[in-house]
């Protein structure tokens, strides 16, 4: 993907569509703010080098390099990478499935605001994620609440009316994740409504 949320981005009024026949509103006001108490729940346990994959506007990648941990965003919209990169964090312009940094070095990885559903399968990219990452690296992946299963389809953003290109999308279930996440250990904790996995990667 490239720039599919850009609309969310510069804060706008955007919904994502997904071809299970759901409409959800983008909180796209909640990514350009400061990181509320669930973003810094998990900030907190961050060490360094973090690996924020789809890094947005930066929220989280400019909090981690503004209190000393070194973090790298990516994303693969220019939008993002400005934007991330005007918060004083480093950020480039990559696909997690393409050639990366720090391959297996990595010490903890971030697929928050719904970017476990990135490419649609989110069996693939939790094994990229944890071939990204040392043993004994951490994921945190944001999934949905329980009950949620597994779900793979395809969405698009809607702006003022206004749809955009169909591309490949997924959505995890916190009693789920344990399931795809091969080569992790799995714990679930819900911070101030909302779910996140914390995925331990086996050596």
């Amino acid at each position: 993907m490239s720039g599919e949320f850009d609309a969310a981005l510069r804060g706008g009024t955007t919904t994502l569509e997904t071809s299970d026949g759901s409409a959800r509103p983008l909180p796209g006001h909640r990514w350009i703010s400061q990181p509320d108490t669930a973003d810094r729940h998990v900030l907190a346990a961050c060490r360094g080098p973090v690996l924020d994959i789809g890094c947005g506007p930066g929220r989280l990648a400019g909090a981690l390099t503004g209190s000393g941990v070194m973090c790298l965003g990516i994303d693969s919209s220019p939008l993002a990478v400005e934007m991330t990169l005007a918060r004083g964090a480093m950020a480039l312009r990559r696909d997690v499935f393409g050639p990366l940094p720090g391959d297996g070095s990595w010490h903890e990885a971030l697929l928050v605001d719904g970017n476990i559903g990135i490419g649609g399968d989110p069996t693939a990219l939790l094994a990229r994620v944890r071939r990204l990452l040392r043993p004994g690296g951490v994921a945190w992946v944001e999934v949905e609440p329980p009950g949620a299963g597994v779900w793979r389809g395809t969405g698009r953003v809607v702006d003022a009316g206004r749809r955009g290109r169909t591309f490949r999308w997924a959505r995890v279930g916190a009693d789920a994740i344990a399931a795809l996440a091969t080569g992790f250990s799995a714990r679930v904790v819900e911070v101030d409504r909302r779910w996140f996995a914390a995925l331990i990667a086996r050596p």
